[in-house]
């Protein structure tokens, strides 16, 4: 893995982490609340494989979507022309968001995915930073 990414910084390691177990947290959060509102609106909402299969897909998406950001904000940290840092950044921030719109159509289109659980975890990472940082104030 350290040849493919180069070698990642502790902290983005950390920060990854806590996303990651932040963004699991919310994912089975927004399962118990598909259960709940699916036993209370079973022909409207669906509680199958597909809102499962969707949201480990849009956890995996955004979990990897914030790794890659660590990493290219790794990367600038070390680069001594402004410009070539400015050019990087912008570049991972369109990859990093196609990447997600990508994963929103495919969750949209492709059957095998509940589109609301499959787009619901790519917020998850953002609301989890939040509460952190709200729990350590």
């Amino acid at each position: 893995m350290s040849s493919l990414f180069g070698e990642i910084q502790p902290a983005v390691k950390e920060e990854t982490k806590k996303v990651a177990v932040s963004t699991i947290i919310g994912v089975v959060l927004m399962w118990a609340a598909f259960a709940v509102l699916h036993a209370a609106m079973p022909g409207q909402i669906p509680l199958d494989y597909t809102v499962f299969l969707a949201g480990i897909g849009g956890g995996a998406i955004a979990v990897l979507n914030f790794f890659l950001m660590g990493l290219t904000v790794q990367k600038v940290a070390l680069d001594k022309d402004d410009d070539t840092a400015r050019l990087r950044m912008r570049s991972s921030y369109s990859r990093r968001m196609l990447l997600q719109m990508l994963w929103v159509v495919a969750a949209i289109v492709i059957p095998c995915f509940q589109f609301a659980a499959g787009i619901i975890p790519l917020f998850f990472p953002s609301i989890g930073i939040k509460i952190t940082g709200i729990l350590k104030k």
